[in-house]
């Protein structure tokens, strides 16, 4: 097996894995279907091994391909990881800063946050990972994540900024035609919204609410846009951010006194990066907008996890 191998081998060979092709492996490369081909090739020949078995409906990977997969996302983590660094290097804030948070978070609430610290600072790049899955912030897979649990891992320099609160919601046009309920019992007389999977976040919700279950709901889906965009249509009754739906008159609050859960809003990233003037600026208006959105005006205090607090 050769032991110097180029990394451009790898990357093909994962847009293959992703793409199951070598057309669409081009395509998201933005290379010659050939050169793929040429790629995948090298690389079986200097591994010694086939990782790929050509079939009518594309190329399937073989057991040794999946074996490897994880450690080549890893080196392409640390190349993106390499290329952020090297591109916010010199004075000024610059360069390319790598966001995570979840769906609801990144459509509803980051844009005018990082249309404001674009104003200020042009020169900064903003990559925006949406997604519910915890992005290892340690493997570089992003450098700064919004996340609703408490981070615990070491090496990483965090700030709480409060509780973003969740309440059951429901348009105005739906209650018109359906009635309010007036008690948790009501509830199954009505159209309810909720996860298709049996998620953490079902079964938090539902230990002090039972009623809160899969076999429940009439409308299913894992995506909580889609959830936020039923409730705004009238389809039923779901969750929602209180801060989201006080933005929209028509969005009606039922059972209050029964329905109420907050949910732990941190910013954190990698403690290597505290220096970086990109990652510093934008951890610090993460931090002052998404204390706006939950309404607390007083000062958060620093995290502290194996770093001193970020000051």
């Amino acid at each position: 097996m050769a032991s110097d191998i180029s990394w451009e081998l790898y990357r093909s060979f994962l847009a293959v894995l992703k793409e199951g092709s070598l057309s669409g492996a081009a395509r998201a490369l933005g290379i010659a279907q050939p050169t793929v081909g040429r790629h995948i090739g090298a690389l079986e020949k200097s591994l010694g091994l086939a990782l790929f078995i050509r079939s009518q409906t594309g190329l399937m990977p073989t057991e040794a391909a999946q074996s490897l997969r994880g450690f080549a996302e890893s080196m392409q983590s640390t190349a993106a990881s390499l290329e952020r660094a090297a591109a916010s290097q010199g004075t000024g804030v610059r360069g390319t800063v790598r966001l995570t948070c979840s769906d609801v978070i990144g459509v509803e609430v980051l844009p005018p946050i990082v249309a404001a610290l674009r104003d200020q600072y042009p020169e900064l790049i903003v990559e925006l990972v949406l997604t519910n899955r915890v992005q290892d912030l340690l493997r570089r897979e992003a450098d700064i994540a919004v996340r609703m649990v408490r981070p615990r891992q070491a090496l990483l320099v965090a700030r709480r900024v409060g509780q973003i609160g969740l309440g059951l919601y429901a348009h105005q046009r739906y209650l018109a035609r359906y009635g309010t309920p007036r008690s948790v019992a009501d509830l199954a007389a009505h159209a309810l919204i909720g996860f298709d999977e049996t998620t953490e976040f079902l079964r938090h919700a539902s230990k002090p609410f039972p009623v809160w279950r899969r076999e429940a709901f009439a409308m299913r889906t894992d995506s909580d846009l889609a959830q936020l965009a039923l409730l705004r249509s009238g389809a039923g009754i779901g969750v929602c951010q209180t801060a989201i739906a006080r933005r929209d008159k028509a969005m009606v609050r039922v059972l209050a006194k029964q329905f109420s859960l907050p949910l732990e809003t941190w910013i954190a990233m990698h403690e290597d990066l505290r220096n970086s003037p990109r990652c510093r600026v934008t951890f610090e208006a993460l931090v002052e907008g998404l204390q706006r959105h939950v309404g607390q005006s007083e000062r958060t205090s620093a995290y502290r996890h194996r770093v001193p607090p970020l000051v």
